[in-house]
């Protein structure tokens, strides 16, 4: 019997990229010209990423006095590389460093430009932000003094409410610490002290809540075991006494009930009835 698999001839593995052989621009050609997933363009893209990776520690070493480990920044950097080797035209030229430089550097900005903020703020927002600091400084010359929020609005041509949202996301560079004292006093309440904390009751009103809207289901003579046993504190014997039955009767009664409220409560799909 044939092998028809052993039969068909292998395609031939494709060569690796060889950095020291081929130029950027047979590099930048087959990134641009090979789909995405391809092994000649990874291995292109590689090849181009080590070569420049000298322009990403230039970038990132403009930095160093950041308090951002220099690794850190050189990793950022590089994904401004990749976003420009994969952007670049080899038809426009082959001068891929002048067009990589100002996307790792910008990359690097947006970095920090994101990380600044202690809380997250959204990118529209922070970009309205860095706009009213410009237009307050050109407004305070303009006018003559410190504008308010509704000439800075006018001046910008946005909403006044966008302008408050600008000056909260503001306040995110000065978080006060919860642990700051509220006064000058020995024994001053912190920020922390004011803060609401979690009500123990709030969980126990909602089971009541949800156990009262089955509640008018149960037979009368339940809801009255229920609440000489949960409300007064009975116990079985002295429920039982009270009735006239067993305590074991009452036992049965009680777990009747209690199983059709916790069947009652997993959800409206649950079709139940008591019996």
């Amino acid at each position: 019997m044939i092998d028809v698999e052993a039969a068909i001839p292998l395609a031939p593995t494709p060569p690796a990229v060889d950095p020291a052989a081929q130029d950027d621009g047979e590099l930048l050609e087959l990134v641009h010209t090979l789909p995405a997933g391809s092994r000649r363009r990874s291995a292109a893209c590689e090849a181009l990423v080590l070569r420049y990776r000298s322009l990403v520690r230039s970038c990132a070493r403009r930095y160093r006095d950041s308090p951002e480990p220099e690794e850190e920044l050189m990793q950022v950097g590089y994904v401004g590389l990749l976003k420009a080797i994969n952007n670049f035209d080899p038809a426009f030229g082959g001068n891929l460093a002048a067009y990589a430089q100002p996307c790792i550097s910008g990359e690097i900005k947006r970095h920090f430009r994101d990380k600044r903020w202690q809380v997250h703020v959204k990118r529209p927002v922070q970009e309205l932000l860095l706009q009213v600091r410009k237009a307050r400084a050109s407004l305070v010359q303009d006018l003559g003094h410190s504008p308010t929020d509704e000439e800075v609005a006018r001046y910008l041509g946005v909403t006044l409410d966008d302008i408050r949202d600008a000056n909260r996301a503001d306040m995110v560079f000065h978080p006060h610490s919860l642990d700051a004292p509220m006064s000058t006093d020995d024994d001053a309440a912190t920020l922390g002290d004011l803060l609401g904390g979690e009500d123990p009751q709030v969980e126990r009103t909602l089971d009541m809540q949800a156990v009262s809207t089955h509640w008018n289901e149960l037979p009368e003579r339940e809801q009255h075991i229920l609440a000489m046993r949960f409300y007064g504190n009975m116990t079985q014997a002295e429920i039982g006494q009270k009735l006239g039955v067993s305590q074991m009767h009452v036992s049965r009664l009680l777990a009747r009930a209690l199983d059709y409220l916790r069947e009652c409560l997993l959800g409206p799909e649950q079709q139940v009835s008591y019996r």
